[in-house]
């Protein structure tokens, strides 16, 4: 089984995704935390993550030691994500990583759970349950100016960024963010995560096909 969960910052469909993984046995992929990396890379380096080749060596010259550094939460880090994944020869270089990551899954798995922004339209647009995962911009601001904590900004400066990428994210032209048509349509915005798990659960198990919750 392949699951697909897509959807905007802070809607929750990482600890979502996360938790369906546990719960039905599956290897699990943090597909964001790929491109987080390659921005990390592309800071660190000094380099213009506007630069496509600079971008392009960096998702090419990734590690596994690369996907676990702490740095690829801050917010520093993901606004570069957002911009190097709207690169076509970035998403190009990783994209074979995810696929064979769905396909053959680690350590003996049966499936597994990719979360991200084009798994269920551009990755793997043939996998078995497809979610979409989303909240308010409000609600989801408010949770990553909770998430950061002490070393939140202001709220509005959080509100402003995620907006600037939400537009990147649905305006670029490689693989925009946007729903599959045939995705389970997951609103989290008055949810909390044992809800939306109970949602997203009945769904895989195929008591829930409806497209919409």
């Amino acid at each position: 089984m392949i699951v697909a969960v897509d959807g905007p910052a802070a809607a929750g469909k990482g600890t979502l995704a996360r938790r369906l993984a546990a719960h039905f046995g599956l290897a699990y992929l943090d597909t964001g935390s790929l491109y987080r990396a390659v921005g990390l890379r592309v800071l660190r380096a000094g380099a213009n993550p506007d630069d496509t080749v600079a971008a392009e060596a960096a998702a090419r010259g990734l590690t596994p030691a690369d996907l676990t550094d702490p740095e690829l939460r801050a917010e520093a880090t993901g606004a570069v994500a957002s911009k190097v994944a709207a690169q076509p020869a970035v998403r190009a270089a990783l994209l074979q990583f995810q696929r064979d990551f769905a396909r053959n899954p680690p350590a003996g798995a049966k499936g597994a759970v990719l979360d991200g922004r084009d798994i269920g339209t551009v990755v793997i647009p043939d996998a078995d349950r497809k979610l979409f995962v989303t909240a308010s911009p409000e609600e989801r601001a408010r949770r990553r100016w909770a998430e950061l904590g002490a070393k939140a900004p202001p709220l509005a400066e959080v509100e402003r960024t995620m907006a600037e990428r939400d537009r990147r994210d649905q305006e670029r032209a490689a693989a925009p963010l946007k729903p599959a048509p045939d995705a389970f349509l997951l609103d989290t915005s008055d949810l909390d995560i044992d809800a939306a798990f109970a949602a997203a659960k009945a769904y895989i198990s195929g008591a829930n096909t409806s497209g919409t919750n």
